[in-house]
């Protein structure tokens, strides 16, 4: 049976307490059930995977658990028709390094129907470099641009802007001609935000305070990480007509705000969920990804790690001291 590393999480039967995530050995058999076998050479370190490797928040809903919501790699084996060993492939969402086995590991086993394709001229690295985050960057701007928001009706903001979604978002938006106003509690980060393409840098603070039901008209759209106060303030701040994409809730669940954005400007909020996006609304953002994305911004973001290094990035990212995204080289 083929041995490979992986970090996983058990709990205590009796207790139901999370226990400390461990690189361990394990083989094959201890893996799910699934069609297609992958050899993984890169995932990412994602919020999601912070909460999972920590154990503060309950976001891992069987046990034992191999967290690692994304991944890519090469198919060993495959039972199904669509896929044959040596495909490139991607994987994010899905409940994989929730409730079923994931990316920090050196094979996963998985449903074939959750498989994306390398696009051609992207290297494995560099898709996690990408990661679930700008995957999740890419629907946001992809809704936004649905819904009519282009350059030239004004700035778009974007929150939670030193972040792995945000740092993306910031650097495709910029490329595709917009002016993009970042926002972050880490003014120390604004010249690398400048760097990623941002026209203005402004303090988180901006957006944190009491809520107005209808505040100055200030922004055409935005990109939202953080939800929360910061969302409600940004939907008051929207001027007529304008959208905001939500995808993030590292600043709380709750929206203290008003219906008066919605109802007296028509602004809109677009609520973007990247676990379970069909399958076309997938491949579609990994192609705008590649064509909209620069990549030497993309290198700007991004630090690589080996399994190991996982234990510190995950408390590290909860606490909102990373910058860009977290590549993990698995073999590393």
């Amino acid at each position: 049976m083929q041995r490979f590393k992986a970090i996983l999480v058990t709990r205590d039967e009796e207790t139901k307490r999370q226990n400390p995530a461990a690189i361990v050995d394990l083989g094959l058999d201890d893996l799910m059930a699934g069609d297609v076998v992958v050899a993984v050479s890169h995932s990412t370190v994602n919020y999601k995977d912070g909460l999972a490797v920590t154990g503060r928040s309950p976001v891992l809903r069987r046990f034992p658990m191999i967290p690692g919501i994304d991944f890519a790699g090469t198919v060993v084996s495959s039972e199904s028709p669509a896929w044959a060993p040596g495909d490139a492939v991607i994987l994010n969402g899905w409940g994989v390094g929730e409730t079923h086995m994931g990316g920090f590991a050196g094979l996963a086993r998985v449903k074939s129907e959750w498989l994306v394709p390398l696009p051609a001229g992207l290297a494995p690295a560099e898709a996690m470099a990408i990661g679930t985050a700008g995957y999740t960057a890419m629907l946001a701007v992809l809704a936004l641009e649905g819904h009519g928001i282009a350059p030239a009706g004004g700035p778009v903001v974007v929150t939670g802007a030193a972040g792995g979604v945000g740092s993306v978002a910031v650097a495709i938006l910029a490329k595709l001609g917009y002016h993009v106003v970042a926002s972050t509690g880490r003014l120390a980060e604004a010249d690398y935000l400048t760097g990623l393409g941002a026209a203005e840098v402004i303090d988180r603070a901006e957006l944190a305070g009491p809520v107005k039901p209808l505040a100055k008209e200030r922004f055409a759209g935005g990109v939202d990480s953080v939800g929360g106060v910061t969302l409600a303030n940004l939907l008051s701040m929207t001027r007529y007509g304008g959208a905001v994409a939500a995808c993030g809730l590292a600043g709380g669940m709750d929206l203290p705000g008003s219906v008066a954005p919605f109802i007296l400007r028509g602004v809109s909020l677009l609520g973007i969920d990247s676990v379970m996006a069909p399958m076309p609304r997938r491949r579609a953002a990994w192609v705008r990804l590649v064509r909209d994305l620069d990549r030497a911004r993309l290198a700007a973001m991004t630090a690589t790690i080996g399994l190991a290094e996982v234990f510190e990035a995950a408390p590290e990212i909860l606490a909102g001291e990373v910058r860009g995204r977290i590549v993990v080289d698995v073999a590393r």
